[in-house]
């Protein structure tokens, strides 16, 4: 997503956002330990913390946080980039231009949005319109270049309510960087839903579930999501029903893992019992190391999105709405936009 203005203003406006956004310490929660019972299942540890970094408005339609702030654009979210998360907020009834983003450029990566509330209209040069309801999955491969736009929907702008969404940025490898622009539509009937069961401290799991997972990207327990992809990736949505539930969440050995608490207020557990905190709007970045995701929840209907992937080991250059390997690829990005190549 962009801010409204001309190509030049645009592009230099994502640019100034690749700065460092936070300026507080990106440091671990305090540590208890009041689960001294170790677990015979192997469990991933918690690498940092990320607290809930401050919003900034993206146009005039999403009021964001920046949620891995100046982790965003590193070799170790990959082969995720940046990640956006408006949090609920209610729009009044809008009689006149819809809120949003306008026309704006991207090249050389992927960008995911969710709908939880509200809904959002997208168009783009190749052709592609349509609207992103509640549950609905936009994944866009912007590869070589394309030109969209995202705002408000007519209908929700009319009727006003209640808006929540979020916008991933994934990286594309480098053989990939310039394949056709693509569009991926994933409304919500096509998600597949995997029930939850809680973890017991040996490892079994009961037979009542305690929540469930939306699987959009990858697999959850031998559950295939709708999404495809150009590397290895895993985008869970997950919701945990009671306050004290502790859940295991299997995740594929060597690839990176983020954890973000959309909702609520979770405790991480490693092998020894002890519990990193983690609230609202925060992000747990996972050790590359094999074992499952422990989770309790802290608060009723936690709510969770859990991502990750087999890294891309490739270099990035990101600057303002472009993502390549090389300053050269990006200066030729800027380019070709100029010369009007992008969407074709």
């Amino acid at each position: 997503m962009l801010l409204r203005s001309s190509s030049t203003t645009i592009i230099a406006s994502y640019s100034s956002l690749l700065l460092p956004i936070v300026a507080q310490a990106l440091s671990s929660t305090d540590t208890s330990s009041n689960m001294s019972t170790t677990s015979s299942v192997a469990l991933r540890s918690v690498k940092q913390i990320l607290p809930a970094a401050p919003r900034h408005w993206v146009g005039d339609g999403f009021h964001v946080h920046p949620v891995f702030s100046n982790k965003a654009f590193t070799e170790e979210l990959s082969p995720f980039l940046m990640f956006d998360y408006a949090v609920p907020q209610r729009f009044e009834p809008n009689n006149g231009s819809p809120r949003g983003v306008g026309q704006h450029p991207h090249r050389g990566f992927e960008t995911v949005t969710i709908a939880f509330k509200g809904e959002v209209e997208h168009a783009d040069s190749v052709g592609n319109r349509d609207v992103i309801k509640p549950g609905d999955v936009q994944w866009m491969t912007a590869g070589r270049g394309i030109i969209h736009q995202e705002f408000h929907s007519n209908e929700f702008s009319k009727k006003g309510g209640e808006f929540e969404m979020c916008q991933l940025w994934v990286n594309l490898p480098k053989k990939n960087k310039m394949t056709k622009p693509h569009y991926q539509p994933i409304v919500n009937k096509n998600i597949p839903v995997v029930d939850l069961k809680e973890a017991s401290l040996d490892g079994e799991c009961s037979e009542e579930p305690v929540g469930s997972v939306r699987v959009i990207a990858g697999s959850f327990l031998g559950t295939k999501g709708p999404a495809t992809t150009f590397s290895p990736v895993e985008l869970w949505d997950a919701t945990i029903q009671k306050k004290g539930t502790v859940v295991d969440f299997p995740f594929p050995d060597d690839f990176n893992c983020i954890v973000f608490v959309r909702r609520g207020e979770i405790d991480i557990m490693n092998d020894s019992g002890d519990k990193k905190r983690v609230s609202a709007q925060g992000v747990a970045l996972m050790k590359r190391e094999n074992g499952s995701i422990r989770i309790q929840s802290d608060q009723k209907n936690t709510s969770l999105l859990i991502m990750g992937g087999l890294p891309l080991n490739e270099p990035i250059a990101a600057r303002g709405p472009f993502v390549m390997n090389t300053w050269d690829e990006i200066n030729k990005a800027n380019r070709d936009y100029m010369m009007g190549k992008f969407g074709k």
